[in-house]
């Protein structure tokens, strides 16, 4: 139902070339320069950056193109009501979220919703915390999962939880039983980070700063299962995570969750989150109520990690 100058436009913003666009669409590169050129006649202004190497959105590109999408997003909504499909039946839902909610937490409580709704589908993208919001802002997914540092813009918070940066380790680590660890008392054991993009990594690496106790990693990574199957293999190794990403893991693999006392390691909440202003379908809505359920009954459990 698009017509050639959007699908066109749509496809060299998402490849950023025409070579790529007509690779994709399996259109001559010229007629895909010509339509966007009536495009940006119809527009009154140049909607891309041409470089040698490509075509960027410029700011009047992504304004149009977030339109766009929001409208092609509004369009199958209608088209999902007209055809009787608002109820709970074959619907796909989009879930953006961070890496540690990738780990156990979403698949597990995915699984749990599908077996009451097994018509419901799902497509889930994992990004960085900056990734996720875009993604949700653009229209690309339903509904996100992310740990935040802060209030999220152009978006609909449905629900925030605490989820502060804890230790992870094995029981039998010599810092298991300690009345209290500090940032210091780490150092002579192996550590193992997420990398710098991440929120967990952020205010462990402002709290070292802060207290003066800096330690090298032995091994990064941006895939939290890579970080905890190390830990498994190696006793005297610590990981940080949040109690969301490994608590029901923990005690099966003979692991615990400690605090430390510092208050920057307390500054992040884990959201649910959904897009502002859209329309949500019934399934949806169901699937975003059973998740604020299920998050609410880990309230009690994870309450003795919020304050250190």
């Amino acid at each position: 139902m698009l017509s050639n100058e959007i699908r066109y436009f749509l496809a060299v913003a998402n490849s950023g070339s025409l070579s790529a666009a007509s690779e994709q669409l399996f259109v001559a590169v010229s007629a895909i320069s010509r339509q966007i050129q009536r495009l940006e006649a119809q527009v009154g202004v140049p909607l891309f950056e041409r470089h040698a190497r490509g075509m960027v959105l410029n700011e009047a590109g992504e304004i149009f193109a977030h339109h766009v999408r929001k409208n092609m997003l509004d369009m199958e909504y209608a088209l999902a009501e007209i055809k009787g499909l608002k109820a709970v039946r074959r619907t796909l839902i989009r879930v953006a979220c961070t890496d540690g909610l990738a780990f156990t937490l979403l698949p597990r409580m995915i699984a749990e919703f599908r077996a009451e709704n097994p018509g419901v589908l799902f497509d889930i993208k994992v990004a960085s915390t900056q990734g996720v919001g875009e993604l949700l802002r653009s229209g690309e997914c339903d509904v996100a999962l992310q740990f935040s540092l802060h209030a999220e813009r152009g978006v609909d918070v449905l629900g925030s939880w605490p989820a502060p940066v804890l230790l992870v380790m094995h029981q039998s680590h010599p810092l298991a039983d300690a009345p209290q660890v500090t940032l210091s008392d780490i150092n002579p054991y192996p550590l193992a980070l997420p990398q710098q993009n991440t929120t967990v990594r952020q205010l462990f690496e402002l709290a070292s700063h802060m207290s003066g106790n800096l330690v090298e990693p032995v091994l990064t990574c941006d895939n939290f299962s890579t970080l905890f199957h190390f830990l498994l293999r190696t006793p005297l190794a610590v990981t940080i995570c949040s109690a969301f990403t490994v608590l029901q893991e923990a005690e099966a693999h003979g692991l615990i969750l400690r605090s430390v006392a510092i208050d920057q390691l307390t500054q992040r909440n884990l959201q649910l989150q959904a897009q502002s202003g859209r329309p949500r379908s019934a399934a949806l809505n169901v699937f975003l109520t059973f998740i604020l359920q299920q998050l609410t009954a880990l309230e009690e459990p994870l309450r003795q990690y919020w304050k250190p």
